[in-house]
């Protein structure tokens, strides 16, 4: 099923991008905090995609995208904290903060097609 779901998809793309971003902060940079931050919320936008495939009522899946956009939020922040202490460069920050976005922007039409199927 998820092999034809494209939020899936690139939410699960995106998480594997952020575990590798985790790596390289734990590795070369000696960055903690702010990785492992980076790293819950920027995975954790694509379990609550997965969950919501299985949501039990619409009600169940509104509420998983929902959180999964607002774990992008956060991601969005701490990507932006990454970036400004210097601890990622321009041109990596611009390439994951532009795929976070892609996936923000995704995440906002599903929730309000889902909201307004059930006017």
């Amino acid at each position: 099923m998820n092999r034809d779901n494209p939020i899936a998809q690139q939410t699960k793309a995106f998480a594997l991008r952020i575990l590798k971003l985790e790596k390289f902060l734990k590795e070369e940079k000696r960055e903690y905090l702010m990785s492992n931050q980076v790293s819950r919320s920027g995975t954790s936008i694509g379990a609550n995609v997965r969950e919501s495939i299985y949501a039990q009522s619409r009600a169940d899946f509104i509420s998983k995208m929902s959180i999964a956009l607002k774990e992008s939020s956060e991601t969005e922040y701490w990507l932006e904290l990454l970036h400004e202490s210097e601890c990622i460069d321009d041109k990596s920050f611009e390439s994951i903060y532009d795929d976070n976005n892609r996936i923000t922007a995704t995440l906002i039409n599903i929730i309000k097609k889902a909201k307004e199927s059930d006017k």
